[in-house]
This record gives structure tokens, C-alpha cells and sequence, in this order.
């Protein structure tokens, strides 16, 4: 291991945007940018559409749609009981590394809403059978025959049948049709995965988060991966001949290869990008003071209700918080900012134009409105 090198507290923010490439997208496609970043945030289908297609030079919505008709990337569950966009091939064992923790810890929930080992058995059964061979399922179809089967899908039933069976590996999501969740057979729609040890599982898991997230510190990627603290170090540690663990602010942070060099001041424009709501940029650590200041945190996440607004961010902060509305044709972008950002306007728009142009539309009026 290199040498402890200390790293500037305001170097952080400039290294994540160029590892998460949204400083520097990337050609490679939105398959790629999934298996860079290791996994992507997908709890809201649109939002992580955005959060793959930024990070894909010309990517566009129609192209991240393509990755999951074509089994390249899928959306399952596997880490923190949170959707996610992963590669087709390593889902299972991505989903493997917390099945056991998030089993156990979600059993009290089981008894509550009265499903027991043996109606959990039988739903399963229920599942592998109807969806063998036949291809995605929308999630109504996936509920009624659980209701015609006698399990009452209501009160959240459905819904935690539906993440237990992704949670062991017998099922993931297929395409949306229109707004509706589908579901597949796990070995159907990602079949052909790696089998890796749970050691070299961790180790590859690691390597990929630290090279895409990095600079980051072992809660954070505890917190990212849905792992105990001691997993986690053995995953970095079992990644060592990749990364690095350099000071800085106090903490150890973990970078791929050598430390980052301290950038004196750069010149030119500020940089501005609007990332989509639940980016990794936030969600990717659990301390996100060095991006976000907490005296704004109420209003990325208002309620601490686990929901997060899509963010303005400027050299490397949260500047803002931004929504879109389709009108006629085309996007309609309204930026709330934190502090007077009306300097900023023409890169404001720029920002804009690059959504409306990965979902093929042109931005609305004569420029993105920011109300105060």
C-alpha cells in the first residue's frame, strides 16, 4: 500500500465527479456505466434512466431502455432492500452477498403481515412455475395469482412477496410495460452469471465501488453495499492491490490507484450539471457533507422521508434542487436554488438541454425558470 498522502477536503467532490463520470461520460454505453458504477440507484425508473443516461456520452432514454429489453443490465434488489440497476450477469451474486442479512432482518415483518416459511414456499413455487418459459409478467398479473392462490396480496403483502423472491434469487424485473413493473425468472433473464466466493464477491464489489465512487471511507461503502463494517473491510481489504487508503479531514478514504493530486484552482466556467433524484453522487455515501451542506438537507430530502429531489450540483455542490414537467412537445425545468444562481443561467440551461436531449425533447419556453 502506497505511503499516506494527505488529500485536500476540497479535492473530494472534483474526484467523484470525474470516477461517477458525470464530469467525463464515457461512450461505452449504458451496460457499461452500470458495471462501472457497480450498481445504480433504481427506485424510481425515470430518475435512474437519467442517472445512467448522463453518465453515457449521447446516451439516450431509448438506449438504457434497449439494456434492459436486452438482458444487459436488470433491476432487482440487492443491497438495503433498495432498487437497483446491476449488470445481468452479476445479479446473483450481488443479490447473494446481503440475501441472508436482509432475510433475517425483514422476518419480524413477515409475521406482521402473516407470511409464514410455508406461504413463502408456496409463493415461490407459484412464481417459478407461471413465469417459466413465458417471458416478463406485469406486476398486476404477479398479484392476482397470488390472490387467486388465496394469499391476500393487499397491506403490502404483494410487495414484500415480490422483493422476497427477488431477495433469493428466483426473480428480478424485466422491461416496464408503460408504467407497470414486470417481473422474470432470475435464471432466464441473467443467465450465464459469474459464481464467485463470497470473499472474491466482496473483493470485486469493492474494487468497482472505490474505482466509480471513490474518494470513499469504509462506512460509506458499508452503507452503499447493505454490508457490516467487518464485511466491508474484508472487501476492500481483498481489494488492495487496486486501491489505496489515503488521509484527509481526519478519515481514511479509499482511491483507485494513487491518491489524487490537490488541484490548485481551475480555470474557466463553473461546472453544472442537473442530476436526476436518488443519484449515487448522494445516495452512493453515508456521509454526504463534503457535496452537500447539512443546513440544505431538509430540502433535498424534505421530511427526511427517504425520498431525494433531483439536485442542481455546481463545481462539485448542491447548489439547487430542480423538477421537470412535460408541456407541449417538451421539458419544462424549474430550479430552486439555495443561494443567487442567476449568474449561472446560460449553464443552466445548457444542463437542461442535455435531459431534453437524452429524452429527445426540446427544453420548453425560452430557458429553464428559477424561482427563488
Amino acid at each position: 500500500m502506497s505511503a499516506p498522502v494527505e488529500v485536500w477536503e476540497m479535492d473530494i467532490p472534483r474526484s467523484r465527479l470525474t470516477n461517477q463520470r458525470i464530469a467525463a461520460p464515457e461512450p461505452g454505453g449504458p451496460a457499461d456505466v452500470v458495471r462501472w458504477m457497480g450498481a445504480t440507484q433504481a427506485q424510481d425508473a425515470a430518475q435512474a434512466a437519467w442517472a445512467v443516461g448522463l453518465r453515457s456520452a449521447g446516451a439516450t432514454v431509448g438506449d438504457v431502455e434497449r439494456a434492459i429489453a436486452d438482458r444487459e443490465i436488470v433491476r432487482t434488489w440487492p443491497m438495503r432492500g433498495t432498487l437497483h440497476l446491476v449488470p445481468a450477469g452479476d445479479a446473483r451474486w450481488m443479490v447473494g452477498l446481503s440475501e441472508a442479512r436482509m432475510i433475517a432482518s425483514t422476518r419480524r415483518r413477515r409475521e406482521q403481515l402473516g407470511l409464514d416459511d410455508a406461504t413463502m414456499t408456496r409463493c415461490l413455487r407459484l412464481f417459478a412455475s407461471a413465469l417459466s418459459g413465458g417471458g416478463p409478467m406485469p406486476r398486476s398479473r404477479m398479484l392476482r395469482l397470488l390472490a387467486d392462490a388465496g394469499v391476500d396480496p393487499g397491506g403490502q403483502r404483494g410487495y414484500h412477496v415480490l422483493w422476497y423472491a427477488a431477495q433469493v434469487g428466483l426473480i428480478c424485473q424485466g422491461p416496464r410495460e408503460g408504467a407497470e413493473d414486470t417481473f422474470a425468472l432470475l435464471d432466464e433473464w441473467g443467465p450465464g452469471g459469474e459464481t464467485l466466493s463470497r470473499e472474491v464477491a466482496l473483493a470485486t464489489l469493492a474494487g468497482r465501488y472505490v474505482a466509480s465512487h471513490g474518494p470513499a471511507t469504509v462506512h460509506d461503502f458499508a452503507w452503499w453495499a447493505g454490508l457490516t463494517v467487518g464485511d466491508a473491510r474484508l472487501g476492500l481489504d481483498g481489494a488492495q492491490g487496486m486501491l489505496t487508503s489515503v488521509p484527509s479531514g481526519g478519515k481514511s478514504y479509499w482511491v483507485a490507484g494513487g491518491p489524487p493530486v490537490p488541484e490548485l484552482g481551475r480555470a474557466g466556467l463553473p461546472e453544472v450539471y442537473l442530476l436526476p433524484g436518488f443519484d449515487e453522487y448522494l445516495l452512493g455515501y453515508r456521509d454526504r457533507d463534503a457535496v452537500l451542506n447539512p443546513a440544505h438537507a431538509r430540502r433535498v430530502v424534505p421530511g427526511a422521508n427517504g425520498v431525494f429531489f433531483p439536485t442542481v450540483i455546481v463545481d462539485g455542490q448542491v447548489a439547487g434542487t430542480w423538477k421537470r414537467r412535460f408541456t407541449g412537445g417538451a421539458v419544462e425545468i424549474t430550479v430552486s436554488p439555495f443561494g443567487n444562481l442567476d449568474a449561472l443561467g446560460d449553464l443552466i440551461d445548457g444542463a437542461a438541454r442535455s435531459f431534453g436531449a437524452f429524452l429527445g425533447l426540446p427544453l420548453a419556453g425560452s430557458g429553464v425558470t428559477i424561482v427563488e
